[in-house]
């Protein structure tokens, strides 16, 4: 068997790439989905054959009208397996500061609404395992660290 034909037998993980952009009193973004209760940052899945960055850019532009390259990656969070969904990779990049939210467009069909928040904040809207990785992005962040996560906590 060739090397090309045994990697294609190797399990594949879901991934996906959000974004923490930050305002000038270190708020986060956060956004509120059409479909769920519970809100997320900017971002979504990882398609075949696309980079986690290029995923979060691409989310970014489909999702807030907005076209940044994203900087450093601030956070890896293993997600085990649940009954409605199998293991992934959860990756948050660094969004930068955004000094003009005027300039945010929402899909209607996708989003309802977006809000700036304080870490307290954002752990009331967010799901309580992305409201740790919000959470480690922030200190991620602050630190000029990477983090590292398993289920939203930090593991090393």
């Amino acid at each position: 068997m060739s090397t090309s034909d045994w990697t294609a037998t190797l399990p594949r993980k879901r991934m996906g790439a959000g974004v923490l952009f930050g305002d000038e009193w270190g708020r986060v973004l956060l956004v509120e989905p059409t479909y769920k209760p519970d809100w997320e940052v900017p971002g979504g899945s990882v398609e075949a054959d696309e980079s986690p960055r290029a995923a979060a850019e691409r989310e970014v532009r489909e999702e807030l009208g907005l076209s940044v390259a994203v900087g450093r990656l601030l956070v890896v969070d293993w997600i085990g397996p649940r009954d409605d969904r199998t293991e992934g990779l959860m990756l948050i990049f660094d969004g930068g500061t955004v000094a003009d939210g005027d300039a945010i467009r929402l899909p209607a069909a996708e989003l309802c609404g977006w809000a700036w928040c304080t870490g307290p904040e954002a752990a009331e809207r967010l799901s309580p395992v992305l409201a740790r990785r919000v959470a480690a992005a922030m200190r991620a962040r602050a630190a000029g660290v990477c983090a590292y996560l398993e289920d939203g906590y930090d593991v090393a």
